[in-house]
């Protein structure tokens, strides 16, 4: 499998993409391309005690470079020549399964969508990532950042993109799909809430996806539904909040073990177990989140991602280039759109 890595993008560029591409090459077997500054990224192999570049692995030039502070709908023409646009021309062009970028979440989005493009019948990507929940599965949120104002209309599509893929990458024969609100009746939340509602409904009827109403916040770690739709800024909040919480309980679980000799020696006998606790709730066990609707896979890593999250994002890459939903996504639209205008 081979995989792109903006070797550049990231609040711990270059040193966490390279090492973490190192570690994604050896532990999963990945062929990996650098893409960046190429003295900067030799230096940093050099830094680790590797003089020359591991089987498998290649580095591909780009001097320019994305910052958080560059306007996302210039980049691809302003800096064409940047880690993160060359890497998205290079999978375009078949260079390579799937990439990787820390960079800035809105130039990545800009760059995907206008260099490896939408699959046909998708308005707008959407960031899905899959979080753990008390039920013993996964819940794919949708989208959770890369389109802060939605319309009605994206919403429905979302919940339609958000349970294929639940299908056909985590395994669930019928998906229950929720929209997030403020309270699970139908009348709640703002003019955006009702009006997808009512499509999610419709579209439940005609039989589209397993529609099964609101669904608060809370309930999204508990396993209610599947497949949460919400807007991106909405769904970013969720998404952080839940991070938030999640190491807030890591930490009271470590001060609880450190009060006394006797909670010292009780951690030691449940250690195993605390240790898959915090492994099960980092982000970086989970490497990134894949844009939803583009033609290839493309995986948005944390910007904050260090070496452990880049080599995981490695996995995740692979993961997603060899379950790629994109063509079923389409025919599956095509199917829906067909369907929509016979009636």
């Amino acid at each position: 499998m081979r995989i792109i890595i903006d070797a550049m993008g990231g609040d711990h560029a270059p040193l966490a993409p390279v090492m973490g591409a190192i570690d994604g090459a050896k532990d999963f077997g990945a062929q990996i391309t650098l893409v960046g500054r190429e003295k900067q990224i030799r230096a940093v192999l050099k830094e680790n005690g590797i003089e020359t570049l591991p089987e498998g692995v290649t580095i591909v030039h780009a001097e320019e470079v994305v910052d958080m502070h560059d306007d996302p709908a210039n980049v691809v023409r302003k800096k064409k020549d940047s880690s993160m646009i060359a890497g998205l021309r290079m999978l375009s062009e078949g260079e390579g399964d799937a990439m990787i970028s820390a960079g800035s979440t809105g130039a990545l989005l800009s760059g995907a969508t206008l260099v490896v493009k939408r699959v046909k019948g998708i308005r707008r990507a959407a960031m899905g990532p899959c979080m753990p929940n008390k039920a013993g599965g996964k819940t794919v949120i949708l989208d959770c950042g890369a389109n802060a104002e939605c319309t009605p209309e994206f919403l429905l599509q979302f919940g339609i993109v958000g349970s294929l893929y639940a299908k056909k990458t985590l395994g669930v024969s019928e998906p229950k799909v929720g929209l997030l609100n403020i309270g699970t009746e139908d009348s709640k939340g703002t003019p955006l809430q009702k009006e997808a509602y009512a499509l999610l409904t419709d579209a439940h009827k005609k039989g589209l996806i397993n529609f099964v109403g609101n669904v608060e916040a809370r309930d999204v770690p508990l396993g209610a539904v599947d497949v949460v739709v919400c807007d991106g800024f909405s769904g970013n909040v969720l998404l952080k909040s839940i991070e938030g919480t999640a190491m807030f309980m890591g930490s009271l679980v470590s001060k609880m073990f450190k009060k006394s000799i006797i909670s010292k020696l009780s951690a030691a006998l449940v250690m195993k177990d605390i240790k898959a606790f915090k492994k099960l709730l980092d982000y970086r066990e989970i490497g990134g989140t894949q844009f939803l609707g583009i033609k290839k896979p493309v995986i948005k890593a944390h910007g904050s991602s260090d070496r452990l999250a880049f080599r995981n994002a490695v996995r995740q890459a692979m993961e997603a280039a060899e379950h790629d939903i994109s063509a079923d996504l389409e025919q599956h639209l095509a199917a829906i759109k067909e369907k929509t205008d016979a009636e």
